[in-house]
C-alpha cells in the first residue's frame, strides 16, 4: 500500500503542474520513473503539446496513437528528416562535435524508401526466425556477463552489445 500512497502524492504533483510547464525531454522523469504520468496527462490535457523552454530548446510532444500515425505518415508536412529538425529531440548533426551520420529512419521519402528496400530482407520475419538461436544465445551471454549487485549502465552492456552484435550478422559482418 505504501507504493500506491506515493504514487498517488507523485500523481498530485505532476497534475498541479502547469500544462504549459511540462517538459518531457527531462532526463529525471525517466530515471525516477515518473514519465509514464506525464505522458497520461499530456494524452488527457494536450495530446499535440508544445514546449517552449527545455534544455533542449523547444519541440513538439504528440502523445495519442492517432496523431502520431497522422505526424509519421505525412512527409509532405512533416519530415524526419534530421537536418529538417529529425525525430529525435537532440540528432547527431546537432551535438557539438558529433558526426553527421544520415540514418534510413532520419530520411524522407524517397530516399527512405529506397534504404529500406536494400535491408528488408535482412530483418524479414523469415530471416529473423532463423537467425533466432544465435540472438538469443548472445543475449544469454551479454546477461550472464552484467555485474550483481552492482550499479551499470544498461545501454552501454546490454543494448549496444547486442545491437551491434545482431546487426553484424544481420548483414554478414564479421
Amino acid at each position: 500500500m505504501g507504493a500506491q500512497v506515493v504514487e498517488a502524492n507523485t500523481a498530485e504533483k505532476v497534475a498541479a503542474i502547469p500544462i504549459d510547464e511540462i517538459d518531457v525531454a527531462r532526463p529525471s522523469l525517466f530515471q525516477n520513473d515518473t514519465i509514464g504520468l506525464f505522458f497520461d496527462r499530456l494524452r488527457r490535457e494536450d495530446p499535440v503539446h508544445y514546449c517552449r523552454e527545455s534544455h533542449v530548446g523547444p519541440y513538439w510532444s504528440i502523445t495519442k496513437f492517432d496523431d502520431i500515425m497522422a505526424v509519421d505518415t505525412n512527409h509532405k508536412v512533416f519530415s524526419s528528416e534530421a537536418k529538417l529538425g529529425g525525430i529525435a529531440i537532440q540528432d547527431m548533426h546537432s551535438v557539438e562535435g558529433g558526426l553527421e551520420l544520415e540514418m534510413f529512419i532520419a530520411m524522407d521519402p524517397p530516399k527512405h524508401d529506397q534504404q529500406r528496400k536494400a535491408v528488408t530482407p535482412s530483418v524479414a520475419p523469415s530471416n529473423l526466425q532463423l537467425l533466432e538461436p544465435i540472438i538469443r544465445e548472445r543475449a544469454g551471454e551479454i546477461l550472464d556477463q552484467l555485474p550483481i549487485g552492482v550499479e551499470f549502465d544498461w545501454v552501454d552492456k546490454v543494448s549496444i552489445e547486442l545491437t551491434t552484435m545482431t546487426l553484424a550478422t544481420l548483414f554478414d559482418f564479421p
